[in-house]
């Protein structure tokens, strides 16, 4: 298991690289040549500065089993068809019940501002420390029922057979 992060303007990487150092999970933080990050703890990947070359990238190189953190519905959805977990930077988890929704109303918003004529939105509210607590919580959470399934399946694997439940 390993946590990738579209790193590019990412307000979490902080709370992420603590949370995984404490429980030795890598991490693998994915933007643009037009970002510059270092990391004591994580890998850095710089991707060309072309059109979504970030997104590509991390899903390219995510796998089965692996946490995305991402606010792009699009690579979560691709992540999810991985069969890797995604999450928001908000905590909000990206699942396949969820995903079609939050696709369609991106869809319909952005055919609302075309036909309005309005290409420029208001940003996110400014992040409180609110935010990174219930983001830090939701992506524990998530961690820790990642790690939970990942020693379920490496227990049916060293047995041979799939336990009751």
């Amino acid at each position: 298991m390993q946590i990738f992060v579209d790193a590019d303007a990412c307000p979490v990487v902080a709370i992420i690289e603590k949370i995984a150092k404490e429980n030795s999970i890598p991490v693998t933080l994915l933007c643009d040549t037009n970002h510059v990050l270092s990391s004591a703890y994580s890998e850095v990947i710089a991707v060309g500065a072309g059109a979504d070359a970030v997104d590509y990238k991390l899903i390219s190189i995510c796998h089965k089993g692996d946490i995305v953190v991402s606010q792009d519905y699009g690579v979560a959805a691709m992540a999810l068809g991985k069969g890797a977990y995604a999450i928001h930077q908000s905590g909000k988890w990206y699942t396949n019940d969820n995903i079609d929704q939050m696709l369609m109303e991106r869809h319909l918003n952005k055919k609302a501002r075309r036909s309005s004529h309005k290409n420029h939105i208001k940003g996110p509210k400014k992040r409180t420390e609110e935010d990174d607590v219930r983001f830090a919580q939701s992506f524990e959470k998530m961690l820790m029922m990642v790690q939970e399934k990942f020693q379920k399946n490496t227990k049916t694997m060293e047995t041979g057979r799939k336990e009751n439940k």
